[in-house]
């Protein structure tokens, strides 16, 4: 057996996973790996095997019994005995609260949202186009969208949202100590709780109306399930636009191809979600029994991090993977997860980035990177990968 990897986090490429990935799926698509806390679990890259584990009842995502493959184990227990975190819960807590938003998330509802959506992206491009180049595209377009989206979705004031914003940025940094990310939850736990009790007593539009309505939830479930949304709802496809057009601006002919035929939107986004991979550090989940899996007995207590970058660029899975192309059908990615913790928004967020790049392509037919490759600050130290900033002029 070889010896045990350490989860790598240099990329010399900002749109490429870091290599040794490749590597290692290239020997095998799952090997010994050291944890964060000394704990020798394993290390998936094959897409396979990946998809196999994510669909395993026989593992869990329950937060005491995984390790971190990065940053401290007390930092990741701070959510055990979170109400309403049902990414971190099993059968049957997490089929009790995922079925109650599931409604709220389906296609025909995410279409219904479409004509709100283009309206707010037309007015940050407006706004941008008023103030004129340079501009920040995470400032300015990437960042506010999907955190308006979310806003008026759950009924959150999008006055707040610097806030939030904040907090969220906290827990999401690898490099925050427990301390630090335990203020930032229980500061906005609290700004929630305060907001669900108010609308369970004068209910208003949004899912924390409908949700603080439920008798059946209590307020602090109420309170998990909206930080969730709500952190998860913004970052991931704040990350995903601002990332996709770095790498769209990097490769023009995507670019301009996708500018000339709008309708390359749906396979586009689909691509970009393959090819970046933004949850670059896991998921990670603990074997609840002995398993075998290619040839390797997991024991029961094991934690295994499936590497979604590497298995999304699995040749045995996608032709030429380490090659963007907007017209490939990269259906069965696995970006958004698969089984049952599939991602609950991942509807809105495509739905988000078919109106948003296109509108930004069409209205900047000029766009181009503001600030040599090299200085574009990428997420290494974040949970979800990107870039914090992307100076563009047009």
């Amino acid at each position: 057996m070889s010896s045990p990897v350490t989860l790598p986090l240099t990329r010399t490429n900002p749109f490429d996973p870091p290599g040794d990935l490749r590597r290692w799926r290239e020997e095998g698509p799952i090997r010994p790996m050291l944890y964060a806390d000394g704990h020798v679990g394993w290390l998936v890259t094959g897409y396979s095997t990946a998809r196999a584990v994510l669909a395993d009842p026989r593992f869990t995502t329950d937060p005491a019994q995984l390790h971190p493959p990065i940053g401290q184990r007390a930092t990741q227990r701070l959510l055990e005995d979170l109400p309403g975190f049902f990414l971190q819960e099993d059968p049957p807590e997490h089929t009790r609260l995922r079925r109650r938003l599931t409604g709220h998330f389906t296609v025909h509802r995410m279409q219904a949202l479409e004509p709100r959506i283009e309206a707010i992206t037309s007015g940050h491009l407006d706004a941008m186009e008023r103030t004129g180049p340079p501009a920040d595209l995470v400032r300015e377009f990437a960042l506010p969208i999907p955190s308006l989206v979310i806003c008026e979705l759950l009924g959150v004031p999008y006055a707040d949202h610097e806030m939030f914003q904040r907090r969220s940025a906290v827990m999401l940094n690898l490099d925050s100590t427990p301390e630090q990310v335990r203020e930032a939850l229980d500061d906005l736990m609290d700004y929630l709780r305060g907001l669900v009790t108010r609308r369970r007593a004068d209910p208003g539009d949004g899912l924390i109306s409908e949700l603080a309505a439920d008798r059946g939830l209590t307020i602090d479930e109420v309170s998990g399930v909206a930080t969730l949304l709500l952190v998860a709802g913004h970052e991931t496809t704040a990350n995903m636009l601002a990332l996709g057009t770095f790498t769209l601006l990097r490769n023009p002919a995507q670019l301009a191809a996708l500018r000339e035929d709008p309708s390359l939107a749906a396979t586009a986004v689909e691509e970009l979600l393959r090819y970046l991979t933004i949850v670059h550090l896991g998921p990670v989940r603990a074997a609840r029994e002995d398993v075998e899996i290619e040839g390797h007995r997991i024991r029961a207590g094991d934690s295994v991090t499936l590497s979604l970058p590497a298995a999304n660029r699995d040749p045995a899975r996608f032709e030429e993977p380490d090659t963007l192309d907007i017209t490939r059908h990269a259906a069965g990615h696995l970006s958004f997860g698969h089984g049952i913790h599939q991602c609950l928004g991942q509807q809105l967020a495509r739905m988000e980035m078919r109106v948003a790049y296109p509108a930004l392509l069409r209205r900047f037919p000029g766009l181009r990177l503001a600030a040599p490759d090299e200085r574009v600050p990428t997420r290494t130290h974040m949970a979800i990968y990107g870039v914090h900033t992307l100076p563009v002029a047009w």
